[in-house]
């Protein structure tokens, strides 16, 4: 019988053997991305392992998303590359710091929720953007030192060896899930490559992961004001990239677990380990979907996997690094295409006769974006903007009006629709105060008014009946719609029906 054990969360079980195995296979996975995004933000190899052990370290135990998996990204590395050419890894340190006292402020500030803001759209764009990314990133392994393709032999040894990883990860548990495929597939493949004395591309290759426990260090940086004006936007572009990413990636990990992480307390773990990433000497980073993956497929859903990863990480660094520099890349290249193809949402492509032009187009956008720019919160930021114009233009066209006279003579504008800053010059048009009766009766039931544009709007429809001598009722408004409105006492009728009580949106100084 399996054992199970409550550990840091009395409501999660943790099958403890899958953990530490889930663990020790993200932690290999980890090193050759944290050592590419290191070197692509031009910094040295053990600043993105350092960020890798204790982004994942703190994130898995503060975190509000059990088994996901954070460390150095690739987007992060973009934002500072930059800055880090000009200035330095000193300024980068500080940079990694006040990004995660930002991520901390927004987390306090409960701003996660704004993430229930983005559509499953620009969500589906990101995932399959980021997988595409992943893919692609898998194929400078095919490369020589140079930049050429690699031919013969060593290209046929390559495809051979990634082919044979990719299968047993996706053939083995099919068999059964007592270890996690991956783990299987990397060892094979190594134990391949080490008895027949294959020669192919190892993770020395790329550079040396040997090093200590990541040494304690203040930024050796002018404190004054000039410096704080320098790091500042990339302090907050930081601070965004990784909130966005890790939030979306946690939304991601509860629809495939379906269970519910908690953004705010997230956030806050993200702005905590980039602080003390900062301060030990790493780069920064943030959620990591492409492990947090592997993670979960691997069976893990407890936070004590990604603790191992972390610890694991960091024995690796420091003791492990001649065994883990004659790992095959092609076993962990492998492994990440495999991701790649798990992380792609292939019903997407199978929606899109069924979604609306809209959505394909926002979908497609936010892709595109992701891909070419590699900027993950810009394309989010995109998308959102685009769909929600999108959704104000069809709301604007749904304003419509019933119109009859009554027996007394009376006139009644039924409204219906969502009276908003979009919809206003439709719902203007809907009027024709010269020719109107003597008595207008103007029924909100089937409307929302939302905004204070809405509000102006009937303010000035009210002016332009009352310069001609009529008088109007304003039927079903809400009591904060009468106090903003101008002389409400003498146009709004309460006598008729009861009034709703929902309110307007309105920005308050």
């Amino acid at each position: 019988m399996k054992k199970y054990f409550n550990l840091f969360d009395l409501k999660q079980k943790v099958d403890y053997k899958l953990e530490v195995l889930s663990g020790l296979t993200v932690a290999l996975a980890l090193v050759p991305e944290a050592v590419a995004f290191a070197l692509i933000a031009g910094l040295s190899p053990l600043t993105g392992l350092y960020a890798a052990f204790v982004m994942g370290l703190v994130s898995s135990i503060l975190g509000g998303r059990p088994g996901m998996i954070s460390g150095a990204t690739g987007a992060v590395a973009v934002v500072i590359v930059s800055l880090a050419i000009s200035h330095g890894a000193e300024y980068i340190f500080a940079t990694v710091i006040l990004a995660g006292l930002i991520q901390m402020s927004a987390g306090f500030l409960r701003l996660g929720k704004l993430m229930r803001l983005v559509p499953h759209p620009v969500i589906f764009g990101f995932v399959n953007g980021l997988a595409i990314i992943i893919f692609m990133s898998q194929l400078n392994q095919f490369k020589d030192i140079n930049g050429a393709w690699l031919t013969g032999n060593s290209l046929y040894i390559l495809v051979v060896l990634v082919v044979l990883t990719m299968l047993i990860i996706w053939g083995l548990p099919k068999l059964t899930r007592v270890v996690p495929a991956s783990l299987v597939a990397i060892i094979v493949v190594f134990g391949v490559v080490t008895f027949f004395e294959i020669d192919t591309k190892t993770v020395g290759d790329i550079a040396s992961i040997q090093g200590g426990f990541p040494p304690f260090h203040i930024p050796e940086i002018p404190f004054n004001l000039d410096t704080l004006i320098l790091i500042f936007p990339y302090a907050v572009i930081m601070a965004g990239v990784g909130l966005i990413e890790s939030l979306l990636t946690l939304n991601i990990i509860d629809e495939i677990t379906e269970t519910r992480g908690r953004g705010n307390k997230e956030a806050v773990a993200q702005g905590i380990a980039n602080v003390c990433s900062g301060f030990f000497s790493g780069m920064g980073g943030c959620a990591m979907l492409g492990q947090s993956l592997i993670n979960i497929s691997s069976g893990a859903r407890a936070r004590f996997s990604g603790i191992v990863a972390a610890i694991m990480l960091l024995v690796f660094i420091m003791f492990g690094s001649g065994l883990i520099e004659k790992l095959p890349m092609a076993a962990l290249t492998g492994l990440m295409i495999m991701v790649a193809i798990g992380t792609f949402e292939w019903a997407s492509l199978r929606t899109f006769k069924r979604m609306p032009k809209s959505d394909i187009f926002v979908m497609i956008t936010v892709t595109l974006v992701t891909v070419i720019l590699h900027n993950l919160a810009l394309a989010v930021i995109v998308g959102v903007i685009i769909a929600a114009l999108v959704f104000a233009w069809d709301n604007a066209k749904r304003i419509r009006a019933r119109k009859h006279i009554d027996e007394n003579g009376i006139k009644h504008y039924e409204i219906y629709g969502p009276l908003f800053f979009g919809s206003v010059t439709a719902f203007n048009e809907k009027f024709d105060v010269l020719n109107d009766p003597d008595e207008v009766i103007i029924d909100f039931e089937e409307s929302r008014v939302v905004d204070m544009s809405a509000i102006e709007a009937l303010n000035k429809l009210t002016e332009r009946y009352d310069k001609v001598g009529k008088k109007i009722h304003l039927k079903h408004l809400s009591a904060d719609c009468r106090l903003l409105l101008k002389n409400a006492d003498k146009i709004i009728d309460v006598n008729v029906v009861e009034d709703p009580t929902y309110k307007v949106v309105v920005d308050k100084i």
